[in-house]
């Protein structure tokens, strides 16, 4: 099979607005991005200095052999540390559990509980399969109104900024982690997915999975 090589363009006028086209590419695709360093450059916190907050959200990173991932460990390490500090009072863990095999919420609460944060203390969000879904059930069906929110730090501001979108005034903690093979898999993907989010952010499309209000925020509250 003969493949015919593209062409560069033969004059210089030509040559000029191929490069102007790469270079508007260029800018159309790194324009989320820049989004969502400026929508979130006050909102980034660490363990150390998160605002005192009745909520944190912890959103699921994958499970190993249905154990929490060390990313995802290394996530809710960071939430155990701000309860233990007092500086929430309860965590709603949201993930993914579409399949019966599969349940990171359950597995994101066992792990908290190892490492003292209480079981009425814990809130689960089962329907939370992307970061958008998470943010918007937090809101509209667990009532959260203010956060900390709590990922690694390639994800932290998208988090924040889908959250603030979705009308929860949100602070975010992006926890440390390996600069391996997952860690930049992960920077990448953010670059590709900053687009997505600023789709979501414009036009606000609901969740795969809404359904009725759920009181366990409330209730774990009231419960201290």
């Amino acid at each position: 099979m003969n493949i015919r090589r593209p062409r560069l363009p033969r004059t210089r006028a030509g040559r000029r607005r191929l490069v102007q086209a790469v270079m508007a590419g260029c800018v159309l695709a790194l324009l989320p991005v820049t989004w969502l360093y400026v929508s979130t450059a006050d909102r980034l916190r660490t363990t150390a200095d998160a605002p005192r907050t009745e909520v944190a959200v912890v959103f699921g990173a994958g499970l190993w052999d249905g154990e929490p991932s060390p990313y995802l460990a290394h996530r809710l390490d960071a939430a155990a540390k701000l309860y233990r500090a007092g500086r929430i009072e309860v965590v709603l863990v949201t993930g993914d559990n579409s399949r019966e095999d599969y349940d990171e919420p359950d597995a994101m609460r066992a792990y908290l509980k190892k490492h003292g944060v209480p079981d009425t203390r814990i809130v689960s969000d089962y329907a939370g399969f992307d970061t958008w879904d998470s943010c918007v059930r937090a809101k509209k069906i667990f009532g959260v109104n203010r956060a900390v929110l709590i990922s690694q730090g390639f994800h932290i501001r998208r988090a924040v900024a889908l959250c603030e979108a979705a009308g929860v005034d949100s602070y975010g903690v992006g926890v440390d982690a390996k600069h391996d093979v997952t860690w930049y898999y992960g920077g990448t993907r953010e670059i590709l997915a900053a687009g997505k989010a600023a789709l979501d952010a414009v036009f606000e499309p609901d969740p795969h999975f809404l359904g009725p209000k759920e009181p366990g925020v409330e209730r774990a509250l009231a419960a201290g």
